[in-house]
């Protein structure tokens, strides 16, 4: 099964498990029928339904061969139960009955059909197919009324799959387009802040640039360190200027300035620990991160990281205690916020289920060529964990941006 909803894979083995359950049950069901039968196995129609042709279409319907999209998989099915309903009609089954195993394993592709990415016309095409298919299969049976009431049983559990199928297809579409707004939003607020450091750097150069100017005459052996000061600024002003490709900038938003990380962290640590009561939150800076000289961007990034955790255990965690470590080495800056299980269960686990917040800091930290790993601890608690790059992901940027002769 290939459905793109995001479930965890406890979740996905536990809906494979219950659907061969059931499927073994209801092919149980099709022998007890077979037995009732006064010869039935004197015609192939009135086994191959429950020995061969239900085994199949189940197997098809739980996405056995893996190799075989679900494509592959509906005509296989369709073309299988057509088969049998034709040959049915030329040689009368002596059991009146059709496979409530082949039964279930149409309605379940119908409802995977339904539900798949695809677009409408194929979508359609393919579940039109199965409906024909299933109705279809009380015509086996040789006898109109049988073939009306079974027809009219099969419409009802048809509207309901294909109504479940198209609330699953609706809610992928609603949450793939929330993951898009939630990515474009962070991109957008990385865009201005970014925008407004690189204004910060250019008017530094300006000014530097201007002082030189105005020494060349009087003091030439003082140019030279302010050249090469504005070289480096501008060489990181460029690497600031990579990351916004294929960003926006949305107007009407104010400026960001940077400030200094430690601050901004310690006041929302104290923010946190006043909100929290009794439960007072700790922040740990070790001495290598204290004298660690960080680009505003990733100043603003950790600022936003914290600040979304944080958040996060305020609204899913009430009352746990927090820590906030902050560490480097001479290639990496790593922030790690971790919090207990909370005194009273919620209503939610730690960290929340199905939220946005933690997308949108992958978002921002990916930007900046970092990683992000968020997950439950063994103790009932949840940890954010992130790994910011200290260096320019290219070393020569600055030449690399030069025009090639």
């Amino acid at each position: 099964m290939d459905w793109k909803l995001p479930l965890n894979p406890a979740g996905g083995r536990l809906i494979k498990i219950s659907s061969l359950i059931a499927f073994t049950l209801t092919w149980f069901a099709d022998f007890a029928l077979l037995g009732r039968g006064p010869d039935p196995f004197g015609s192939p129609t009135t086994w191959l339904p429950v020995i061969v042709t239900g085994p199949l279409i189940g197997l098809l319907a739980l996405g056995v061969p893996r190799s075989a999209d679900l494509a592959k998989r509906v005509i296989g099915a369709v073309t299988i139960s057509f088969a049998v309903t034709v040959w049915s009609l030329i040689e009368p089954p002596t059991l009146h009955w059709w496979g409530a195993l082949e039964t279930c394993g149409l309605l379940f592709l119908t409802v995977h059909t339904t539900a798949h990415a695809w677009r409408p016309g194929r979508a359609t095409a393919y579940t039109l197919a199965l409906v024909a298919a299933i109705l279809a299969l009380p015509l086996r049976s040789g006898s109109w009324g049988a073939f009306l009431a079974g027809g009219y049983v099969l419409t009802i559990a048809l509207a309901i799959c294909i109504v479940i199928g198209c609330a699953i297809r609706a809610l992928e579409v609603r949450r793939e387009r929330a993951v898009h707004d939630v990515r474009q939003a962070e991109r957008l607020a990385l865009a201005r802040d970014l925008h407004d450091l690189i204004a910060h750097h250019m008017t530094g150069i300006i000014v530097q640039a201007n002082a030189a100017l105005t020494i060349q005459a009087t003091a030439p052996d003082k140019v030279d360190p302010i050249l090469r000061t504005i070289a480096r600024s501008g060489t990181e002003t460029l690497e600031s200027m990579r990351r916004l490709v294929h960003v926006l900038r949305e107007d009407k938003h104010p400026a960001l300035r940077p400030g200094d990380l430690l601050t901004e962290l310690a006041d929302l640590v104290s923010a946190h620990s006043a909100a929290g009561g009794d439960t007072p939150a700790r922040l740990e800076v070790t001495a290598a991160a204290r004298t660690t000289l960080l680009s505003p961007e990733i100043e603003l990034t950790v600022q936003r990281l914290v600040q979304e955790a944080l958040t996060n255990i305020r609204r899913h965690a009430p009352g746990a205690r927090t820590t906030v470590h902050v560490d480097a080495d001479r290639a990496w800056l790593r922030v790690t916020v971790t919090n207990t299980a909370p005194p009273h269960k919620a209503a939610t686990p730690a960290g929340g289920r199905g939220g946005f917040g933690l997308l949108g800091l992958r978002e921002r930290v990916e930007a900046l060529d970092g990683t992000v790993r968020a997950g439950a601890l063994p103790h009932g608690g949840w940890e954010v964990h992130a790994a910011v790059p200290l260096a320019a992901p290219a070393a020569n940027a600055f030449q690399d941006d030069q025009p090639k002769r």
